[in-house]
């Protein structure tokens, strides 16, 4: 805990981290009450579920990309105060003038514009650690850079299905608005050094400017980052295995959320308190592997990060479905998230270590794409297969399958090295 405290006295690292856990926790709030408009119109269909989250993650693929690029172009922290001033409007816009539409669509595209904003965000965000903190200090820095969400997640989703009973989704719209201007004022508090890859030239007209931008520099630069990803063995591996832990939540993702309706009764109550205990999971797994994390080798902590997480989301499925409870399922997701954790944090961490810093913007943007692409299509093929074969089935598969992964994955690194 005392090397927790250590870095937290980097004013400028705490200002990012608290920036986080208060955009984030607007952020799970907005899940539950996206979570209970869909419900009032369509009760336990997972297929309206995956058609609204859809709209979250397109973006990912139409502008995520270009947003990579332009990230290591420009100030980063400058990106991020305009990104979280822009989603605050949004948010905003779709709590005060569209909520009440009868046709959905309005709300499509208000999601669509948030989280093409948000494709910027991300990797400026993720680019910018190792400009605020030391070397030594990265995996300090991405353990509590993680503790953001899962703090958001402990308090976000257990608060959030109550603030949504009560406040309706409108509320809950309108505080994740909220967050964001708190989020925006934390980060322009940042006092980080700007460091922009791109040689300034002489005037020219904007029209000219970008076509070159698009023409030339850009799409080159998103070349160079799917380029990187693909030669350099160690951004290979974690790109392999944040598509199949990616995929894996996507499968399980809307599945779940009915599962959970249906077994324990409730809309958003029960689903907020075991997303609350996997948070809590999540934030404890991230306090333990920051203190003892640098003494294992991070790849094998991920492979028994895969084993163990299948493990506990085939005894969830099992064990809810023959005897449903809340104390039963509350304890379980705190176990899945003890077990998730660790892989989410090496993999930043093996990225900040093997990629330099005029590249990192443009391999996080790629293996964006690579997750959220795992992670959508899994999504549509599991709520259309839940329908039809049933919810639990999936759940159990994709354990099995998570855990079979994990252990033939560190048999073969273990004959390697033995070889």
């Amino acid at each position: 805990m005392a090397q927790f405290k250590e870095i937290l006295k980097n004013k400028n690292f705490l200002f990012l981290w608290l920036g986080q856990i208060t955009s984030q926790f607007g952020d799970r709030l907005s899940q539950m009450a996206l979570i209970a408009l869909i419900y009032a119109r369509a009760p336990g269909s997972t297929l309206q579920l995956a058609k609204i989250l859809s709209f979250t993650i397109i973006p990912v693929f139409l502008v995520g990309p270009v947003a990579a690029a332009y990230v290591d172009r420009w100030d980063r922290r400058r990106t991020m105060v305009a990104c979280d001033l822009l989603r605050a409007a949004l948010v905003a816009s779709l709590a005060l003038f569209f909520i009440g539409a009868k046709n959905l669509w309005p709300v499509y595209i208000i999601l669509f514009l948030m989280f093409s904003v948000g494709r910027f965000f991300i990797p400026a965000k993720m680019a910018i650690i190792p400009q605020l903190v030391s070397k030594e200090k990265l995996l300090l820095a991405n353990s509590l850079s993680s503790t953001s969400g899962m703090i958001a997640a402990v308090a976000g989703f257990g608060l959030g299905g109550l603030i949504v009973e009560r406040a309706g989704s409108q509320g809950g719209f309108l505080i994740d608005a909220l967050t964001y201007l708190v989020s925006g004022l934390m980060v322009f508090m940042i006092a980080a050094k700007a460091r922009v890859y791109f040689k300034k030239e002489g005037p020219v007209t904007v029209i000219k400017d970008v076509e070159r931008l698009f023409k030339k520099t850009l799409f080159s630069d998103i070349k160079e980052g799917w380029y990187y990803l693909a030669k350099d063995s160690d951004v290979r591996f974690i790109a392999q295995t944040l598509f199949l832990l990616w995929s894996a939540v996507g499968a399980v993702y809307i599945v779940s959320i009915v599962f959970v309706q249906n077994s324990l009764g409730s809309v958003t109550q029960d689903l907020g308190f075991l997303a609350m205990f996997l948070g809590l999971g999540l934030f404890l797994g991230t306090l333990v592997y920051g203190q003892f994390g640098q003494k294992v080798s991070r790849m094998r902590i991920i492979f028994i990060s895969l084993m163990l997480s299948g493990t506990a989301l085939s005894a969830f499925a099992v064990l809810l479905k023959l005897r449903p409870s809340n104390l039963l399922a509350e304890g379980l997701s705190l176990i899945l998230g003890l077990t998730i954790s660790p892989i989410i944090i090496s993999s930043q961490t093996l990225i900040h270590e093997v990629t330099k810093d005029e590249m990192r913007g443009r391999v996080f943007g790629s293996l964006e794409i690579v997750a959220h692409l795992g992670f959508l299509l899994f999504m549509f093929l599991t709520s259309f297969l839940a329908e039809r074969i049933g919810r639990f089935w999936i759940l159990l598969f994709v354990g099995i399958t998570l855990t079979i992964a994990g252990l033939v994955a560190l048999v073969l690194r273990m004959d390697k090295r033995g070889a």
